[in-house]
């Protein structure tokens, strides 16, 4: 794991050699699918999308001096990891990428309640990643959001 970055380029600028490639084409996929009005940035260590506080001011009921987190990307020490919100709190997001992953990959998903991991760079699904970034708006994470996690508070 790469020490304590700021900003999402030092995050990433300093990751090992053999996961740099794949963890910098993620971004560009990711970056180029999620819909407008998320924005990249670090939260809880980690470069990521979210819904800023331009666009929701509330923040994340964790910590609301956090931006609303989406998608982050993480460097862990025997995988690369994306954590996606959606899937941990969409029932049908979910059953959709289950659906998809092995038209995508011939290896079985490694996931958590919203972490994706895997091992090997090479077998990374990077369109099913892409395509996955952009099922969800922003308002429409907001509105899932509130309606799931706030009403819980």
């Amino acid at each position: 794991m790469p020490p304590a970055a700021i900003t999402p380029d030092q995050y990433y600028s300093d990751l090992q050699e053999d996961r740099k490639e794949a963890m910098l084409r993620l971004r560009e996929v990711i970056g180029a699918a999620v819909p407008e009005g998320f924005s990249e940035q670090m939260s809880y260590g980690m470069p990521g999308f979210v819904v800023p506080h331009s666009v929701y001011p509330a923040g994340y009921h964790c910590d609301p001096k956090q931006a609303l987190p989406f998608i982050s990307l993480a460097s862990q020490k025997n995988f690369i990891a994306i954590y996606h919100m959606g899937l941990y709190s969409m029932p049908e997001l979910m059953e959709w990428f289950t659906a998809e992953f092995p038209k995508h990959s011939s290896k079985k998903a490694d996931m958590g309640k919203s972490c994706l991991r895997f091992k090997k760079p090479e077998d990374i699904p990077f369109a099913l990643i892409g395509e996955l970034a952009g099922k969800v708006t922003p308002q429409q994470w907001i509105s899932h959001y509130e309606a799931v996690f706030k009403s819980k508070r």
